[in-house]
């Protein structure tokens, strides 16, 4: 077949206008999202052309930091018609993650085109319900039905805080952090308390760091991320459609049992529920090594950054701290508003007003996957939202 993907999924960019069918569908990104949703839609008989701005597929999957395992299982993280292998373990790592991304591509035979970024989307001027792309190159593409998948934790936010660039010490996101080697023997301060920071701080004093200290606005809730062979994946696939007092309830009776107090070292149990918090966007975090290091001080909880000053770093509570680095784990923004803020489809908080199988009703046949951070597990709802995305996409075509 011409134009036929290489085991890494790349297409030439020439290739995209090069077919028969001249309206496909478009996938945006070519993540774990996008990738789905291009092979259940091409087992429905849907041509599907997954656009990735990198090189590869994957990018951001292979610009993690090497400890990086998954919290889901291994049997809840596989995408529609491939397993993943045993061979993974119960919990995937970041570079076999990254080959079974390859290998799905190359068992759906998915029609991939790398180097491509689109920069815009519209409805099609001319009326007939289609949409049209802008891309690199100057680019312009008509699908019958758009699915943007560009991920999750998209553009690194680092906080404005006031004298930041006065600061003489080295100032990364957690993006940037790969392993502890650079760090060793060095004072780092961590400044963010989910998953990705709660990890980084673990690595580094694993890795030798002289002192870890993390920065801690909203004390999050902590979960085992396994309790005697029991995923707490598991927990939040039960839970999530139960009433979130009572979820609140019996997950407050769980940590007292499972997670011990950790207030006098400076972070106590969160007054609000642990679905309440979910509900308002904050996963809980789930301990690979955290609780250990609070517990015997190889990492001290501290407050959230105020400011910079120089070589200092100013906390809430008016301390000076003088760290050697400040990783700041403080997340990603979605950026959708340059691709399509001018269709009123975004919140508030720049995300997108629906997600899955349901499209804003000013945009018939825009979909949208891998926008929210379930309880349940990303990579698994990610899958479930491939299949209803096909599924109406092909009614509908």
């Amino acid at each position: 077949m011409p134009n036929s993907p290489s085991p890494t999924g790349r297409t030439d960019a020439v290739a995209l206008t090069d077919r028969t069918d001249d309206r496909p569908v478009y996938v945006i990104g070519g993540g774990p999202g996008g990738l789905a949703t291009a092979a259940a839609l091409r087992a429905r008989g849907v041509r599907a052309v997954v656009l990735e701005k990198a090189d590869r597929i994957g990018a951001s999957w292979r610009g993690h930091y090497d400890r990086l395992h998954l919290h889901t299982t291994r049997r809840w993280s596989a995408l529609p018609g491939l397993r993943m292998p045993r061979k993974f373990g119960r919990w995937v790592g970041r570079d076999d993650l990254v080959r079974y991304l390859e290998k799905y591509t190359e068992h759906h035979e998915l029609e991939v085109v790398t180097g491509v970024e689109v920069n815009r989307i519209d409805p099609h001027p001319d009326g007939s319900g289609d949409w049209q792309l802008t891309a690199t190159g100057g680019r312009v593409l008509r699908g019958r039905a758009v699915v943007v998948a560009t991920g999750f934790n998209h553009t690194p936010r680092i906080p404005e805080w006031p004298g930041r660039d006065t600061f003489t010490g080295e100032l990364l996101h957690a993006a940037e952090y790969r392993n502890p080697a650079p760090y060793a023997d060095k004072d780092v301060l961590v400044v963010g308390i989910g998953n990705t920071g709660a990890e980084i701080a673990a690595d580094l004093t694993e890795g030798g760091a002289a002192r870890v200290r993390i920065a801690v606005r909203t004390t999050p809730h902590i979960v085992r991320r396994s309790t005697a062979g029991w995923p707490a994946q598991a927990t939040g696939i039960l839970v999530r459609r139960l009433p979130v007092r009572m979820v609140d309830k019996a997950g407050s009776l769980l940590a007292r049992v499972a997670v011990p107090d950790l207030s006098a070292q400076g972070l106590p149990r969160p007054e609000k529920g642990l679905y309440s918090r979910v509900r308002e966007g904050a996963i809980p975090v789930q301990d690979v090594g955290l609780i250990d290091a609070v517990k015997n001080g190889r990492v001290v909880p501290v407050a959230t950054v105020a400011s910079f000053d120089k070589d200092a770093v100013v906390l809430a509570d008016g301390t000076r701290l003088t760290p050697d680095a400040v990783i700041a784990a403080t997340g990603y923004s979605r950026a959708l508003e340059p691709l399509l803020g001018h269709l009123d489809v975004l919140d508030g908080r720049g995300r997108p007003v629906v997600h899955g199988a349901r499209t804003p009703k000013q945009a018939p046949g825009l979909y949208f996957t891998g926008f929210t951070n379930p309880i349940s597990g990303m990579l698994r709802e990610l899958a479930l939202d491939a299949e209803k995305i096909a599924k109406r996409v092909a009614r509908a075509h």
